[in-house]
């Protein structure tokens, strides 16, 4: 057998893989529209666009000297370029898998081998600083036109009023994604109208999904699985996008992944910054508020939750009696928006609202109460200035300033207790304790900056997704497949029984005497300007 200089690995190794992916180049050129049948399927169909082709093809073309050569010049590649007798094994095994009918496993456990074995050389040969890009490198599949890595899950969400869809890979590579909102339509009706959510979900699935698929150039057949929301949320919107998924994954035979919502919020932060087990989150939503220790993938403590309503929902309603959708620069927007929007311009100091609970010793929200006050000062100013409700108030801006400050207050406050609460505990580690926020109040940057003040008087580090990535999105649900598929948790070959479940099941709560433990943690959270 030959053998190479350690020096001559990494190059060796690189030319092996500009010869395999020309070669593969020129094989799929060679069969673009040629018609071939696959041993599962015992028909024949034409290859119209760049994919990645079943191995053991039987080609029916005359072309078959054009589509083999390629495959042995990579044989002969990897004989000169092989730097030991395993790896050129491997590699020879893989190759014949191509030939040989209904032996596509064969190919793939090789090629993994083949590919741990790299790694393990580039871990032994390779300077501190190359290891790394090679072990990368080593961990991917070739195919031309696009690169991506073995595991793919599409990602669909349909939970409340945004019809999404998302194909990721295992890197956490958004390789394609679609989004239908239904934010105007739900504007002009004063909110969400469940039955008119679902005949907008039905009419858009199937288009989102499409483009979705388009986009990342991925075909159904090459997926590794399909994940959905399927709770918490409206029960008309979760049994649309359940109901479709349901149809493409016994269409093509895919495993099923059912996702929690608030789960998919939570672990979304992992897609795009590097956070380890353990780490605090904090929901805040239209629909939820929720403060949750995360230790795994589908491990959970709830340290505490609203008791009653969520932040967006009350923000929604505050600005629906302040009429703000009527006010000329509000006019297309959300009422959180539209608040966070006008509190711009107001000053919170003429108003003067007290978060709630302030002496509750837990880590529980509240918010009801506090808009009960507020409808009452607005039904007050209104008399004032002796206009009707559906008018706008010379105040607006003001009241809208003082009730986001008063939101931000009552949220870091809570927020401060369940950090100082973990850190007694020892829950949340030694070093580089995180705080993740995410759903689509953590957008709002006043609230972002009350937080702020909490972490660095903590010494926490806070984390919040991209603003697209904090609303309602495919991307995170295809995320958590992925998260899901790796740990081998929840993953369905049999679909029999699913149901989506609107409302929300408790996480593992935290028992009651570490809840009064929490009485000990000392609160010094300063007002913020």
């Amino acid at each position: 057998m030959l053998a190479l200089p350690t020096a001559s690995v990494p190059v060796a190794w690189t030319l092996t893989n500009v010869i395999h992916n020309l070669g593969m180049y020129v094989f799929l050129h060679a069969v673009k529209g040629t018609p071939f049948e696959t041993p599962d399927q015992g028909k024949a169909r034409l290859l119209t666009h760049w994919e990645q082709l079943d191995y053991g093809v039987q080609f029916t073309s005359s072309r078959k000297f054009f589509t083999i050569s390629p495959i042995i010049l990579y044989f002969l590649a990897s004989f000169y370029t092989k730097y030991d007798t395993t790896h050129f094994i491997l590699n020879t095994a893989s190759l014949l898998s191509v030939l040989i009918p209904k032996m596509p496993q064969l190919h793939g456990i090789t090629h993994t081998v083949n590919m741990l074995i790299f790694n393990k050389t580039a871990g032994v040969f390779f300077k501190p600083s190359r290891r790394k890009i090679y072990e990368v490198l080593g961990s991917f599949h070739f195919y031309p036109g696009k690169r991506f890595l073995h595991k793919l899950v599409l990602g669909i969400e349909t939970s409340c009023d945004d019809t999404a869809a998302a194909v990721v890979d295992e890197a956490g590579n958004v390789l394609g994604e679609a989004i239908h909102s239904q934010t105007e339509v739900h504007l002009k009706t004063g909110g969400i109208i469940p039955p008119v959510a679902q005949q907008l979900h039905r009419e858009n699935i199937q288009r989102i999904v499409q483009e979705a698929l388009s986009a990342s150039a991925v075909s159904p057949r090459e997926l590794s699985a399909i994940a959905t929301t399927i709770k918490p949320g409206l029960a008309l919107s979760l049994g649309v996008g359940l109901s479709f998924s349901l149809q493409l994954v016994d269409q093509f035979k895919k495993p099923f992944i059912p996702i929690h919502h608030m789960e998919a919020h939570a672990l979304t932060i992992r897609l795009t910054n590097k956070v380890e087990f353990p780490f605090l989150v904090l929901l805040i939503s239209g629909g939820h508020c929720l403060l949750a220790l995360v230790r795994g993938v589908s491990d959970f403590l709830l340290l505490g939750k609203s008791l009653d309503i969520a932040p967006g929902d009350m923000l929604d309603k505050v600005a629906r009696r302040l009429s703000l959708i009527k006010h000329p620069e509000c006019s297309t927007m959300s009422g959180g928006k539209a608040i966070e929007h006008l509190a711009k311009q107001g000053n919170r100091l003429h108003f003067d609202f007290q978060p709630p609970m302030q002496r509750a010793k837990n880590c529980d929200f509240s918010f009801s109460g506090l808009q009960h006050v507020i409808d009452k000062m607005i039904m007050q100013k209104e008399k004032e200035e002796g206009i009707e409700q559906g008018h706008i108030l010379s105040s607006a801006a003001d009241i809208a300033a003082a009730v986001q400050h008063t939101v931000a207050c009552h949220i870091a406050k809570r927020t401060h207790r369940a950090i100082l609460f973990c850190k007694q505990r020892g829950l949340l580690g030694q070093s580089n304790t995180v705080l993740v926020v995410s759903g689509g109040v953590a957008s709002n940057l006043h609230i972002r900056k009350a937080l702020e003040i909490v972490t660095n008087a903590t010494q926490c580090t806070l984390l919040c997704p991209p603003p697209r990535l904090c609303t309602d999105n495919g991307v995170m649900i295809a995320w958590n497949g992925i998260e899901r598929l790796r740990a081998g948790l929840g993953i369905l070959h049999n679909t029999e029984g699913i149901r989506y479940e609107p409302k929300l099941k408790e996480l593992n709560v935290l028992s009651f005497e570490y809840k009064d433990d929490a009485t000990n943690c000392l609160m010094s959270f300063e007002r913020f300007c």
